[in-house]
Order: C-alpha cells, then sequence, then structure tokens
C-alpha cells in the first residue's frame, strides 16, 4: 500500500473547508513534494466548487482553477500532486462518478464530514487497472514541547 504524509497544516485546511462548506461538497488541491515514492502533502489550497446544481452530491474543479493550480506549483517548487474533496454524510469512499473523472498519478483525499465535523479521512490513487487503490494516510502533526 503507497503511503501518503499529509502535514498538520494541509489537513487543517482541508478539515476547516469540509466543514464550512457542509452540507456542500468541499474540493481543492494538493501540493507537495514525490521524492522515491515518498508523498508529501504539504499544502492544501481551496477551490470553489463549480459544480451547477446540486453541490451536496458532486463537486467540479473548473478547467481554469486547474491551470492556476499547475501554474502555483511551478511558481513555488512544488509538485501538484491530487485534489480533495469531502462527502458530507458519507463516507470517504470514492464513488463511481469519483471514479470516472480520476487522472492518473493524482492522490484523491477524501474526507467524510458528519453533520459539519470531519469524521474520517482517506487517500486513493489510480492504479493500472484503473481502479482505486487505498493509500495510507500519515498525519505529521508538530508540537512545540
Amino acid at each position: 500500500m503507497k503511503k501518503l504524509i499529509l502535514e498538520e497544516k494541509a489537513f487543517n485546511i482541508i478539515a476547516e473547508h469540509g466543514s464550512t462548506d457542509f452540507p456542500n461538497e468541499c474540493c481543492g488541491f494538493l501540493f507537495g513534494k514525490d521524492k522515491e515514492g515518498k508523498r508529501t502533502i504539504t499544502e492544501a489550497n481551496p477551490v470553489v466548487n463549480a459544480k451547477q446544481g446540486d453541490q451536496r452530491r458532486r463537486f467540479e474543479i473548473a478547467p481554469n482553477d486547474y491551470i492556476k493550480a499547475e501554474m502555483y506549483a511551478l511558481q513555488n517548487d512544488l509538485q501538484l500532486l491530487g485534489v480533495y474533496h469531502s462527502h458530507p454524510q458519507h463516507p470517504a469512499i470514492p464513488s463511481e462518478h469519483d471514479l470516472k473523472v480520476a487522472l492518473p498519478f493524482f492522490s484523491y483525499v477524501i474526507i467524510s464530514v458528519i453533520d459539519g465535523i470531519v469524521d474520517h479521512i482517506r487517500s486513493w490513487q489510480l492504479n493500472d487497472e484503473g481502479t482505486f487503490e487505498e493509500e495510507t494516510v500519515q498525519r505529521n502533526i508538530f508540537s512545540l514541547n
């Protein structure tokens, strides 16, 4: 199983975004470094859910936001490693729709938000067969003690 290291700052942004946008799905980009199979997410950048209609069960990222994300990564010596989104009132398991729109290489971090509170977080990546394979999520929590 692949490992995704999620820095505390990035996790906090994702969790706050999921809670704030509840009961709608939130979405955003994941930035960091992928070195020798060790994928570390250092930044999460929220974007507006561009889905027309019911955003409680779907999210969409506007093409222009993808372009901005690629530019941000280049300008900040980072890699665009994936996308995060929330599943309000549902587990953090990819839907059929999530699979249809998924891209190779990207990590797909999904947070389950129950009654406005983050319940759990999981990450997924497409394998060579075109199905999702779970990545182990390790949260790096820093203490000043």
